[in-house]
């Protein structure tokens, strides 16, 4: 991170990212001496609530973040950016969205966690939109212009109050990762009886060990032995510690109301039992062995959809073949559950030395038993997109010579 007053000394001269937070009221006017130069500005964790009409002046400007300040609107300025292709105004007061403040040239939309009930009607003018980032709002429908949106990849529509499954955008011929739990038109989240609860007092929390949109997880132990749950006092497990607040992808407990909607799976990250206790809502779950690592890395600012890897990763057409049988089995194991995952990528994926898979993170998981037989048909086709993109990004780490 950068100073307000490195940038007034001329100390960041030429820099093509910024990021200031320092409780700024106002657009400080000492940016503009990187007018000629500036890809990335993020102005979050600020307390702003409009930006100058000439953003323009930037003509290079291609990721703007203003997260966490007080936008109730978003700037019409912005509209006038020539490069702009990654805008975030996730958590800030924004109702309106107006004709022209948004630029065609955008390709990731993030407007998480605010209060907007509507969009415009033109919205669908913004055909190069690969990802697009709602949950968290007001709105009661889409426009329909949505359907020109055809590079449309990734959608989170989730915990807002929409009236009726969108239909349209079954017919998006990119969607693959879809989120609309949490609305008015889904059923009510399950009470899961049958599933085991614990008290929180049965478990010793230790370190952390993972950090996600909708909660942390940490390894376990049991405070005494849980003969009722047949698991041996000894083991470790992990227990996932719900937040309370909405995420990128929707409520935590959505997530946790998918999760025990199915069944057991050998590809599946297996929870062992809930917590339920005011203001603490938890799964525990199997602690997954050390010698499982990543297979995938979360998609970058240019890859925007697609999931990245290491650049030493590669892969044999056999191995490829063995990672989407069992991701397969996985998908038809949720779509016999009715369970639609949302999020199918390599990165929410976990692989051992000898090829077998561990699947979770189900923040973006959305139940779909109670809606009709074209509509479970038509999510079931949007999972199975994002599997064949599984597959074709996998058969990308195998050397040509091969």
């Amino acid at each position: 991170m950068q100073t307000l007053e490195q940038l007034k000394n001329g100390e960041l001269a030429g820099s093509r990212r910024l990021k200031l937070s320092e409780g700024l009221t106002h657009f400080p006017e000492a940016i503009y001496s990187l007018a000629e130069t500036l890809e990335v500005l993020d102005l979050s964790d600020n307390q702003l609530s409009d930006l100058p009409d000439d953003l323009h002046r930037f003509s290079q400007l291609r990721i703007l973040f203003a997260s966490n300040n007080r936008f109730q609107h978003i700037p019409d300025g912005i509209g006038q950016c020539p490069q702009l292709s990654m805008l975030g105004f996730k958590h800030n007061q924004i109702q309106q969205v107006s004709e022209q403040c948004l630029p065609s040239s955008l390709r990731w939309l993030i407007l998480t966690d605010n209060h907007i009930e509507s969009l415009p009607h033109g919205f669908g003018r913004l055909t190069r939109m690969e990802k697009l980032m709602l949950a968290g709002n007001k709105l009661k429908r889409l426009p329909d212009s949505m359907l020109s949106m055809e590079q449309l990849g990734l959608l989170r529509i989730s915990a807002n109050e929409l009236e009726a499954f969108p239909d349209f955008v079954l017919q998006l011929p990119r969607l693959a990762w879809l989120a609309f739990a949490g609305n008015p038109f889904c059923d009510e989240r399950g009470t899961h009886d049958h599933f085991p609860t614990i008290e929180s007092s049965t478990l010793e929390m230790h370190e952390l060990l993972g950090r996600g949109a909708s909660g942390l997880i940490s390894r376990a132990s049991w405070t005494c032995e849980q003969t009722a749950l047949r698991v041996d006092a000894e083991e470790s497990v992990a227990v996932k510690v719900f937040r309370g607040d909405v995420t990128s992808d929707g409520y935590p407990q959505d997530e946790l109301d998918a999760c025990l909607s199915i069944s057991e799976h050998p590809n599946l990250v297996s929870p062992i039992a809930r917590i339920q206790e005011p203001g603490h809502d938890a799964m525990v779950m199997k602690l997954i062995p050390d010698h499982y690592d990543n297979l995938g890395q979360p998609p970058s600012l240019d890859s925007c959809t697609r999931d990245t890897f290491l650049p030493e990763q590669s892969l044999t057409h056999d191995e490829v073949d063995q990672l989407v049988a069992q991701m397969t089995s996985v998908v038809e194991h949720l779509e016999a559950h009715e369970v639609c995952h949302g999020d199918l990528y390599a990165h929410n994926t976990l692989i051992n030395g000898d090829g077998h898979i561990l699947f979770g993170d189900f923040g973006a998981a959305s139940r779909y038993d109670y809606l009709n037989d074209v509509q479970k048909a038509g999510l079931q086709q949007i999972e199975r997109r994002a599997l064949a993109y599984f597959e074709e990004d996998l058969r990308g780490l195998v050397p040509q010579a091969d």
